[in-house]
């Protein structure tokens, strides 16, 4: 409970994220916790060559936590296709999934390639390294669209599965793979949206006109009875406790896999 806690971020950023699945709840505001950076940690041993190396595997992905006003390049140094504040429209830390490192002569790390929180959903970039901060997380989760299911996997292994409420057929939940980049409190734990939401950088297909583009996320419900069932406007929903476990457990970068 304290490092979910210690986690929380304005509980405005949570209405405005959630309407996204849906809502037409007014938005609240209150003071929020000062958003704290993860710190640095070192890279593999390093591959050195011109080329682009993959980073992460199976049980392990890194994420980019932007430390300062950065832009992503469709290649390094190219043009920018999208530009992102240490701080996000929520209030929170603008973390990126990290794909890739490339490293300069001396070996050190130059430009990380990165998916990125915009439309088209699977846009991915190129920012430099010196503008963010990387973190390890050994966390992954997997949303079945068939089975309904949520899936949470530390250092490879299960720890949580759960029957979720997937998007009805007019608004689809988005298949692909994304990560977590925000997790955010709700101001009503007993709302539509539980005690509170795991962002992820996905969006839906069909509502691109709602609130921030129509953002994904898991969150809880007030309706438990109908998990299992397709009902939502594209999120996932899971019952709050499952939801309360998540968001302690599934960091910023944890990889998301939206699989049908």
């Amino acid at each position: 409970m304290a490092r979910r806690l210690a986690a929380a971020v304005a509980l405005a950023g949570v209405i405005v994220l959630a309407s996204g699945c849906g809502s037409g709840d007014e938005e609240a505001s209150a003071p929020a916790p000062a958003p704290t950076v993860p710190a640095s940690v070192p890279l593999p041993e390093p591959t050195c060559g011109p080329d682009a190396r993959q980073l992460g595997a199976a049980d392990a992905a890194y994420a980019a936590t932007v430390v300062r006003t950065t832009a992503a390049r469709r290649v390094p140094g190219g043009d920018p296709v999208a530009r992102f504040q240490p701080i996000n429209v929520n209030g929170v830390p603008t973390v990126l999934g990290v794909l890739a490192v490339r490293r300069d002569r001396s070996c050190a790390p130059a430009w990380y390639r990165v998916q990125l929180p915009v439309r088209p959903n699977g846009s991915v970039g190129w920012v430099r390294a010196a503008d963010v901060r990387l973190s390890r997380v050994t966390t992954r989760i997997v949303v079945d669209l068939s089975d309904r299911r949520v899936t949470l996997y530390r250092d490879g292994e299960r720890v949580l599965s759960t029957t979720a409420a997937i998007g009805k057929p007019g608004t689809p939940t988005p298949i692909g793979s994304y990560y977590v980049n925000q997790r955010l409190l709700a101001a009503d734990p007993t709302g539509p949206f539980g005690p509170g939401a795991v962002g992820i950088s996905a969006f839906s297909p069909t509502l691109q006109h709602w609130t921030q583009g129509g953002p994904i996320a898991i969150h809880g419900t007030n309706a438990p009875y109908k998990l299992g069932l397709a009902v939502s406007y594209g999120c996932v929903r899971v019952a709050n406790s499952q939801l309360l476990r998540l968001f302690d457990e599934a960091d910023e970068g944890t990889p998301v896999v939206i699989r049908s």
